[in-house]
Protein backbone atom coordinates (compact mmCIF):
# COMPACT_ATOMS: atom_id res chain seq x y z
CA UNK A 1 0.00 0.00 0.00
CA UNK A 2 1.28 3.47 -0.87
CA UNK A 3 1.80 5.34 2.39
CA UNK A 4 3.00 8.83 1.31
CA UNK A 5 0.10 11.07 0.32
CA UNK A 6 1.00 14.00 -1.92
CA UNK A 7 -0.66 17.26 -2.94
CA UNK A 8 0.89 18.23 -6.28
CA UNK A 9 0.91 21.95 -7.10
CA UNK A 10 1.68 23.02 -10.64
CA UNK A 11 0.09 19.76 -11.73
CA UNK A 12 -0.81 20.94 -15.24
CA UNK A 13 2.72 22.09 -16.10
CA UNK A 14 5.43 20.05 -17.79
CA UNK A 15 7.05 18.92 -14.58
CA UNK A 16 3.74 18.44 -12.79
CA UNK A 17 2.56 16.07 -15.49
CA UNK A 18 5.86 14.16 -15.33
CA UNK A 19 5.61 13.79 -11.56
CA UNK A 20 2.00 12.65 -11.73
CA UNK A 21 2.73 10.09 -14.46
CA UNK A 22 5.70 8.66 -12.57
CA UNK A 23 3.80 8.53 -9.27
CA UNK A 24 1.26 6.11 -10.71
CA UNK A 25 3.92 3.40 -10.84
CA UNK A 26 5.77 4.41 -7.69
CA UNK A 27 5.12 2.03 -4.80
CA UNK A 28 5.91 4.67 -2.19
CA UNK A 29 3.67 7.61 -3.04
CA UNK A 30 0.23 8.58 -4.32
CA UNK A 31 -1.07 11.95 -5.49
CA UNK A 32 -4.35 12.64 -3.67
CA UNK A 33 -4.99 16.16 -5.02
CA UNK A 34 -3.76 18.26 -7.95
CA UNK A 35 -3.54 22.06 -7.99
CA UNK A 36 -2.99 24.44 -10.91
CA UNK A 37 -4.43 27.73 -12.16
CA UNK A 38 -4.89 26.03 -15.54
CA UNK A 39 -7.73 23.47 -15.50
CA UNK A 40 -6.81 19.96 -16.59
CA UNK A 41 -8.31 16.50 -16.65
CA UNK A 42 -7.11 14.34 -13.80
CA UNK A 43 -7.85 11.02 -12.15
CA UNK A 44 -7.64 12.78 -8.76
CA UNK A 45 -9.51 15.86 -7.47
CA UNK A 46 -8.25 18.97 -9.26
CA UNK A 47 -8.28 22.48 -7.75
CA UNK A 48 -7.48 25.94 -9.13
CA UNK A 49 -5.77 27.04 -5.90
CA UNK A 50 -4.45 25.40 -2.78
CA UNK A 51 -6.76 27.57 -0.69
CA UNK A 52 -9.66 25.46 -1.99
CA UNK A 53 -8.36 22.34 -0.23
CA UNK A 54 -9.42 21.27 3.22
CA UNK A 55 -6.58 21.12 5.74
CA UNK A 56 -8.06 17.83 6.96
CA UNK A 57 -7.31 16.14 3.63
CA UNK A 58 -4.57 14.08 5.26
CA UNK A 59 -1.67 14.92 2.95
CA UNK A 60 1.83 14.09 4.15
CA UNK A 61 3.73 16.27 1.68
CA UNK A 62 3.12 19.09 -0.81
CA UNK A 63 5.29 18.79 -3.92
CA UNK A 64 5.50 22.22 -5.55
CA UNK A 65 6.27 22.64 -9.25
CA UNK A 66 4.08 25.72 -9.72
CA UNK A 67 5.54 29.25 -9.65
CA UNK A 68 7.60 30.98 -7.00
CA UNK A 69 4.83 33.54 -6.40
CA UNK A 70 2.54 30.76 -5.10
CA UNK A 71 4.85 29.91 -2.20
CA UNK A 72 3.12 32.06 0.42
CA UNK A 73 -0.22 30.27 -0.01
CA UNK A 74 1.46 26.87 -0.14
CA UNK A 75 3.37 27.48 3.09
CA UNK A 76 0.25 28.84 4.78
CA UNK A 77 -1.68 25.69 3.90
CA UNK A 78 1.20 23.41 4.95
CA UNK A 79 1.46 25.07 8.34
CA UNK A 80 -2.27 24.77 8.91
CA UNK A 81 -2.34 21.13 7.73
CA UNK A 82 0.93 20.21 9.49
CA UNK A 83 2.45 18.64 6.39
CA UNK A 84 5.90 18.86 4.83
CA UNK A 85 6.74 20.82 1.68
CA UNK A 86 9.05 19.89 -1.19
CA UNK A 87 9.83 23.12 -3.06
CA UNK A 88 11.05 22.46 -6.59
CA UNK A 89 10.42 25.95 -8.00
CA UNK A 90 13.16 28.55 -8.48
CA UNK A 91 13.42 32.32 -8.82
CA UNK A 92 12.18 33.19 -5.32
CA UNK A 93 12.46 36.79 -4.16
CA UNK A 94 14.24 37.74 -0.94
CA UNK A 95 10.87 38.11 0.79
CA UNK A 96 9.77 34.66 -0.40
CA UNK A 97 13.01 33.13 0.88
CA UNK A 98 12.31 34.76 4.23
CA UNK A 99 8.86 33.15 4.27
CA UNK A 100 10.45 29.76 3.57
CA UNK A 101 12.90 30.24 6.44
CA UNK A 102 10.09 31.26 8.79
CA UNK A 103 7.96 28.27 7.83
CA UNK A 104 10.86 25.85 8.41
CA UNK A 105 10.66 26.70 12.12
CA UNK A 106 7.22 25.05 12.24
CA UNK A 107 7.23 22.45 9.46
CA UNK A 108 9.70 20.37 7.45
CA UNK A 109 10.72 22.25 4.30
CA UNK A 110 12.77 20.74 1.47
CA UNK A 111 14.18 23.09 -1.16
CA UNK A 112 16.42 22.44 -4.14
CA UNK A 113 17.07 24.30 -7.36
CA UNK A 114 17.49 20.95 -9.09
CA UNK A 115 16.06 17.55 -8.21
CA UNK A 116 18.63 15.50 -10.16
CA UNK A 117 21.03 13.17 -8.36
CA UNK A 118 23.63 13.82 -11.08
CA UNK A 119 23.45 17.59 -10.65
CA UNK A 120 23.96 17.31 -6.93
CA UNK A 121 27.03 15.15 -7.54
CA UNK A 122 28.22 17.75 -10.06
CA UNK A 123 27.98 20.43 -7.38
CA UNK A 124 30.45 18.58 -5.16
CA UNK A 125 32.83 18.08 -8.11
CA UNK A 126 32.64 21.78 -8.99
CA UNK A 127 33.51 22.78 -5.43
CA UNK A 128 36.51 20.42 -5.44
CA UNK A 129 37.67 21.62 -8.86
CA UNK A 130 37.40 25.29 -7.82
CA UNK A 131 39.51 24.61 -4.74
CA UNK A 132 42.11 22.64 -6.73
CA UNK A 133 42.44 24.68 -9.94
CA UNK A 134 43.92 27.82 -8.46
CA UNK A 135 43.99 30.76 -10.87
CA UNK A 136 41.61 29.21 -13.40
CA UNK A 137 38.80 31.38 -14.78
CA UNK A 138 35.33 29.97 -14.10
CA UNK A 139 32.44 30.29 -16.55
CA UNK A 140 29.01 28.65 -16.34
CA UNK A 141 26.74 28.00 -19.33
CA UNK A 142 23.16 26.76 -18.88
CA UNK A 143 20.69 25.81 -21.61
CA UNK A 144 16.92 25.34 -21.29
CA UNK A 145 13.74 25.26 -23.38
CA UNK A 146 12.23 28.44 -24.76
CA UNK A 147 9.38 28.47 -22.24
CA UNK A 148 11.56 28.80 -19.14
CA UNK A 149 10.88 32.07 -17.32
CA UNK A 150 13.90 32.65 -15.10
CA UNK A 151 17.51 33.17 -16.15
CA UNK A 152 20.01 32.13 -15.07
CA UNK A 153 18.53 28.86 -13.90
CA UNK A 154 18.37 27.99 -10.23
CA UNK A 155 20.75 25.12 -10.95
CA UNK A 156 23.32 27.47 -12.51
CA UNK A 157 23.19 29.60 -9.37
CA UNK A 158 23.65 26.48 -7.23
CA UNK A 159 26.72 25.55 -9.29
CA UNK A 160 28.07 29.09 -8.97
CA UNK A 161 27.61 28.93 -5.20
CA UNK A 162 29.47 25.59 -5.17
CA UNK A 163 32.34 27.17 -7.11
CA UNK A 164 32.40 30.22 -4.83
CA UNK A 165 32.62 27.99 -1.77
CA UNK A 166 35.73 26.36 -3.26
CA UNK A 167 37.79 29.49 -3.98
CA UNK A 168 39.64 31.67 -1.50
CA UNK A 169 38.64 34.99 -3.04
CA UNK A 170 35.26 36.76 -2.95
CA UNK A 171 33.89 35.69 -6.32
CA UNK A 172 31.43 37.97 -8.12
CA UNK A 173 28.79 36.65 -10.50
CA UNK A 174 28.78 38.51 -13.83
CA UNK A 175 25.68 38.12 -16.00
CA UNK A 176 26.28 40.62 -18.78
CA UNK A 177 29.48 41.80 -20.43
CA UNK A 178 28.17 43.59 -23.51
CA UNK A 179 27.63 46.89 -21.72
CA UNK A 180 31.30 47.40 -20.80
CA UNK A 181 34.60 47.08 -22.68
CA UNK A 182 37.12 45.86 -20.15
CA UNK A 183 39.18 42.81 -19.30
CA UNK A 184 37.71 39.97 -17.31
CA UNK A 185 38.51 40.21 -13.60
CA UNK A 186 40.08 37.15 -11.99
CA UNK A 187 37.38 37.19 -9.32
CA UNK A 188 34.53 36.87 -11.83
CA UNK A 189 32.33 33.85 -12.44
CA UNK A 190 30.62 34.33 -15.78
CA UNK A 191 26.98 33.26 -16.08
CA UNK A 192 25.47 32.57 -19.52
CA UNK A 193 21.92 31.48 -20.42
CA UNK A 194 20.64 29.87 -23.62
CA UNK A 195 16.90 29.48 -24.30
CA UNK A 196 15.71 27.46 -27.27
CA UNK A 197 13.55 24.63 -28.51
CA UNK A 198 12.69 21.92 -26.00
CA UNK A 199 16.07 21.59 -24.27
CA UNK A 200 15.29 19.89 -20.95
CA UNK A 201 18.36 21.15 -19.12
CA UNK A 202 22.11 21.34 -19.76
CA UNK A 203 24.75 22.80 -17.47
CA UNK A 204 28.44 23.24 -18.12
CA UNK A 205 31.11 24.61 -15.79
CA UNK A 206 34.34 25.65 -17.53
CA UNK A 207 37.63 26.04 -15.68
CA UNK A 208 39.98 27.81 -18.08
CA UNK A 209 43.67 28.02 -17.15
CA UNK A 210 46.96 28.56 -18.94
CA UNK A 211 47.10 26.10 -21.85
CA UNK A 212 44.46 23.80 -20.35
CA UNK A 213 40.70 23.70 -19.87
CA UNK A 214 38.70 21.48 -17.53
CA UNK A 215 34.96 21.14 -18.22
CA UNK A 216 32.37 19.55 -15.94
CA UNK A 217 28.89 19.09 -17.38
CA UNK A 218 25.49 17.49 -16.91
CA UNK A 219 22.72 16.91 -19.43
CA UNK A 220 19.16 15.87 -18.60
CA UNK A 221 17.55 13.81 -21.37
CA UNK A 222 14.01 13.86 -19.97
CA UNK A 223 11.99 15.44 -17.19
CA UNK A 224 11.69 12.05 -15.51
CA UNK A 225 15.12 12.73 -13.99
CA UNK A 226 13.67 15.58 -11.94
CA UNK A 227 10.31 13.92 -11.33
CA UNK A 228 12.02 10.85 -9.89
CA UNK A 229 14.08 13.03 -7.58
CA UNK A 230 10.99 14.94 -6.44
CA UNK A 231 9.19 11.72 -5.52
CA UNK A 232 12.24 10.46 -3.64
CA UNK A 233 12.32 13.75 -1.74
CA UNK A 234 8.60 13.46 -0.94
CA UNK A 235 9.04 9.92 0.38
CA UNK A 236 11.99 11.07 2.48
CA UNK A 237 10.16 14.10 3.92
CA UNK A 238 7.16 12.27 5.36
CA UNK A 239 7.13 12.69 9.12
CA UNK A 240 10.30 14.78 9.29
CA UNK A 241 10.72 17.30 12.06
CA UNK A 242 10.57 21.03 11.41
CA UNK A 243 13.63 22.35 9.65
CA UNK A 244 15.28 22.88 6.28
CA UNK A 245 16.26 19.92 4.12
CA UNK A 246 18.02 19.49 0.77
CA UNK A 247 18.87 16.84 -1.80
CA UNK A 248 22.07 16.06 0.08
CA UNK A 249 19.90 14.76 2.93
CA UNK A 250 18.01 12.50 0.52
CA UNK A 251 21.24 11.23 -1.05
CA UNK A 252 22.69 10.51 2.38
CA UNK A 253 19.61 8.47 3.33
CA UNK A 254 19.96 6.44 0.13
CA UNK A 255 23.66 5.76 0.72
CA UNK A 256 22.93 4.58 4.24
Amino acid sequence: MKDVKIILTGAAGRMGKAVFALSENDERVSVIAAVDVCPAQSSVPFYNGIGELSTSLGADVIVDFSHHTAIEGILSYARAAHCAVVICTTGHTERELELIDEASKEIAVFRSGNMSLGINLLMSLVKKAAATLDGFDIEIIEKHHNQKLDAPSGTAIMLADAARSGVEYQAQLVYDRHSTREKREKTEIGMHSVRGGNIVGEHEVIFAGHDEIVTLSHSARSREVFARGALSAAAYMKGKRAGKYSMSDVIESIVK
